[in-house]
């Protein structure tokens, strides 16, 4: 794979093959090191290719310099970043791909549409959708301290989630212990670790989680999850494919612990029978529905999302249909089918084409 510095960057003209640069960052422990994306991303480069476009793998660095310029030369740029990794953020990248969609380079996921439907928050604000489920937002540790032990009283289990964040770290299962009144058992998705604490130091541990203006969304848990969770990959506002996934305990004991999900997944095309009325809700109601709240048009969804839903629960009649969201992925969609990558690289060579158009059309400072 190239390294930045390797790259055309010829300024861009209406003329020449459209470029698209695919983003994604190095290992800060091994920056020579060759990361998974370039192996996972063969089926979408040679689809990108095909679509007549001429693709530029970069690696993006926090302290790179030199990733400004060759990114601007590009017509658009597909970005594989996850919200947290190795303790880096997205906070840098975020701000160059903020700058660059102002110089006319397509980006997808653009961090605008990101802050809309991609962190936890949507859970809260979508709940009103057949895919919703009781959900709450907590924008200070006092609301939290308040509100969440009667909502643990009163609703039982719930999962606690940061605004943003991704491989489970910071969500936590938490519920009363029936074993000893007052005190919670509190499971971490990242390792299904259990630890048992009093309801106050529960509460005064969470307060790190508010720190710098930070919030926290709560969301029934969903006695289901231990029949798996079921992956709905999206371009812009059409199915593209699934995926099933099952949970790591394959046959839990009843009383056993139940939450996280391995990462093996089984892929489907997106005219997988079983998934037809799941295909049917996310184009006809679901994604118009999400559009529709956060104010995001069919041109601004990302080239490549997907949904995550867990199966409801019978004793759930607050909605007719058979699956909960569980959260929307964005900022880092990968594995995908290989079948999707034809649709997603014709919706990009779409995009560049419009986005050069309006380029070409906007007047001269």
């Amino acid at each position: 794979m190239d390294r930045p510095g390797t790259h055309d960057t010829s300024p861009r003209t209406s003329s020449r093959r459209p470029q698209v640069a695919l983003l994604w960052r190095g290992n800060i422990r091994g920056p020579h090191q060759p990361t998974s994306h370039a192996e996972r991303l063969k089926p979408l480069i040679a689809a990108l290719e095909e679509a007549s476009l001429s693709v530029a793998p970069l690696v993006y660095f926090d302290e790179d310099a030199t990733i400004r310029e060759h990114l601007l030369a590009m017509d658009g740029v597909l970005v594989w970043i996850n919200p947290l990794q190795d303790g880096q953020d997205r906070s840098g990248v975020d701000a160059l791909l903020r700058d660059l969609a102002a110089a006319g380079v397509w980006v997808s996921a653009h961090p605008d549409t990101i802050l809309k439907m991609g962190t936890k928050e949507v859970l809260y604000r979508t709940q009103q959708l057949g895919w919703g489920s009781d959900t709450d937002l907590y924008e200070t540790h006092d609301a939290f301290a308040l509100r969440f032990p009667v909502k643990l009283a009163v609703a039982g289990a719930r999962v606690l989630k940061p605004m943003r964040g991704n491989d489970g770290q910071g969500v936590l299962k938490v519920e009363a212990d029936r074993q000893k009144p007052g005190e919670l058992l509190v499971q971490s998705a990242s390792d299904d670790s259990v630890e048992r604490l009093p309801l106050a130091m529960f509460l005064e541990r969470m307060r790190n989680s508010f720190a710098g203006g930070a919030r926290m969304i709560d969301q029934a848990f969903q006695p289901n999850v231990g029949l798996g969770m079921v992956r709905c990959y999206m371009s812009q506002d059409r199915v593209v494919g699934f995926s099933e996934q099952a949970p790591r305990i394959q046959k839990p004991d009843p009383d056993a612990p139940q939450f996280g999900m391995a990462s093996a997944k089984t892929m489907h095309g997106a005219d997988a029978p079983k998934f037809q009325p799941l295909h049917a809700l996310m184009e006809n109601e679901w994604t118009p529905g999400l559009q529709r709240i956060a104010g995001i048009g069919s041109a601004a969804l990302p080239a490549v999302w997907d949904a995550d839903f867990l199966y409801r629960a019978a004793s759930d009649v607050s909605h007719k249909a058979p699956f909960v969201l569980c959260e929307i992925n964005v900022s880092s969609v990968l594995p995908f089918p290989d079948a999707a990558a034809p649709t997603i690289a014709a919706m990009a060579r779409r995009a560049i084409e419009a986005s050069r158009t309006a380029r070409s059309c906007a007047p001269r400072q």
